[in-house]
Parts: C-alpha cells; sequence; structure tokens
C-alpha cells in the first residue's frame, strides 16, 4: 500500500478507514517525523482498538465527508497523501461522489491516493462504479498485480492528482 508513495517527503498525510490500524505502522515508518498525520476511522469500536495500538496518532472519529473540516481542526492546510482502508465497494455511488469530492478539497495538486479493492468486489456494480469515477477525479490512476494470498484477493490503486 505504502510502496512508492514518497511519504518520507510529504508534509501531510491522511490515512481513511484505518480501522484497527494495520497499514499505519507502515506509513509511520516511511514518513517523515515532522509531517503531520492523522487518521478518520468511524467505527467506535475499530477507533478504540486503534488508539490502543497507536496512542500517538491523531485519530477522528467522523466521516471522510468531513475531511475539509477535519483537516482544519488538525491545522492542515493540504494534503501529500492519503492512504485509504475505506470499503468503496460497499457504498452507493453517492456516497462514492461525496467522498471523491471531498478528498479533491485537500488533496494538494500532484497529490497521491492509494486504496485497495478486493477482486470479488470489482464485480459488484459500486465496485465497478469507483473503477469508473476514479480517472475523473485523478490525472493517472493504476492497479497494482493481484495479491492472490491476501485473503480475500485484493489489489492497490494508485491515483495521482
Amino acid at each position: 500500500m505504502v510502496e512508492g508513495l514518497e511519504l518520507s517527503k510529504a508534509g501531510a498525510v491522511l490515512e481513511y478507514g484505518p480501522g484497527t490500524g494495520v497499514f499505519t505502522k507502515y506509513i509511520r515508518r516511511e514518513m517523515n517525523p515532522h509531517s503531520k498525520f492523522a487518521a478518520i476511522e468511524i467505527n467506535p469500536r475499530f477507533a478504540e482498538i486503534f488508539k490502543a495500538r497507536h496512542p500517538q496518532v491523531r485519530l477522528f472519529q467522523d466521516s471522510v465527508a468531513n475531511v475539509r473540516a477535519i483537516c482544519d481542526s488538525a491545522g492542515i492546510s493540504s494534503v501529500d497523501c492519503i492512504v485509504s482502508g475505506l470499503p468503496w465497494a460497499a457504498f452507493s455511488e453517492s456516497m462514492q461522489l461525496k467522498f471523491l469530492d471531498e478528498t479533491m478539497r485537500v488533496l494538494k495538486p500532484e497529490g497521491r491516493f492509494v486504496t485497495f479493492a478486493y477482486v470479488h468486489g470489482c464485480v459488484l456494480p459500486p465496485g465497478k462504479s469507483f473503477a469508473c469515477l476514479l480517472p475523473k477525479y485523478f490525472t493517472s490512476v493504476s492497479k497494482s498485480s493481484i495479491v492472490w494470498l491476501n485473503i480475500p484477493p485484493a489489489f492497490v490503486y494508485r491515483c495521482r492528482r
């Protein structure tokens, strides 16, 4: 997920939907220690586990629909990179549009957005919708090869604004 993101050069990074924080340690390991970093998790149970595992990370228990206000609260004017663990194929197209619109309000020009998708989710209408929306928001969209050892199999979308 964090491969090629150049997190060491980022001034500000967000993590959408970190869940219990599986990717967080990798993000923090690659980041410049002086960079701003915040996570947004709406699920109260996941947020509780995340806080216990990563007490040093600023966590907002909120929706990414409020990312502009969250960034303002965290003193972040714009972000270089967003690492997303959101289940995009579980969202309606209107929710996907809302979250992507709000993402564009905080992501810098040339900023990077990375997320993953499960292979089985790509055949569902919301998964197809998300794949079609990405090129409308980003100048560059690529997909990694499928990680078959992941259960369920998944791949990574790498996008640049």
